[in-house]
């Protein structure tokens, strides 16, 4: 074989290797999102469905956070999926954050997984090494956030997925949030 033929293929190989990259292979549709707090005087939630345009929506938040976390303040969150969307037939799933320290949360699943979802629309705090208490007190804002998938997986069932979200300590306010949405599978 003339070897400018071979380097032709070479070089045609690596492109297309190069091109393929894992991606997301599914849409979402939030459909409802609903949130609790034991006092709405430190903690409270705004949250709400934002129509885009035909068939994309995005998530428009206004959380006024107005108390010291600590050590003690702990977070957890369960994921929940169901074909039909038959709230009977919900099964938990492995993808959950158990009971742990805010701040240990901060340093690890929102790090990942937040921040790239969410700080190019609100005015979450961002940081790159660890994050430093205290967590700022003050009001969160978030315009039509469009989570881009960042740290989510590139794969996942269709259906119905339930994500319950919560938040408690010693002597602080509990309060969670609790969203649904409609997964579909990408063609293109």
């Amino acid at each position: 074989m003339d070897t400018r033929f071979l380097f032709v293929y070479i070089l045609i190989g690596t492109l297309l290797i190069n091109g393929i990259r894992a991606a997301r292979k599914w849409e979402y549709e939030p459909l409802s999102v609903t949130s609790t707090t034991s006092n709405e005087s430190l903690i409270l939630f705004k949250i709400q469905i934002v129509r885009i345009r035909r068939g994309e929506y995005a998530i428009s938040a206004n959380v006024k956070w107005d108390y010291d976390t600590t050590d003690e303040t702990m977070v957890e969150a369960y994921a929940f999926h169901s074909v039909s969307g038959d709230a009977n037939e919900y099964k938990v799933l492995p993808w959950s954050i158990p009971k742990q320290p805010f701040y240990h949360y901060l340093n690890t699943y929102y790090k990942d997984v937040i921040i790239g979802n969410c700080a190019h629309c609100s005015n979450i705090p961002v940081f790159k090494d660890k994050f430093e208490p205290p967590w700022p007190k003050k009001t969160y804002i978030g315009e039509k956030c469009v989570m881009n998938g960042d740290g989510f997986p590139d794969i996942v069932p269709p259906g119905y997925y339930k994500i319950i979200f919560k938040g408690f300590g010693p002597d602080q306010p509990s309060w969670s949030f609790t969203a649904i949405v409609k997964i579909t599978l990408k063609m293109f």
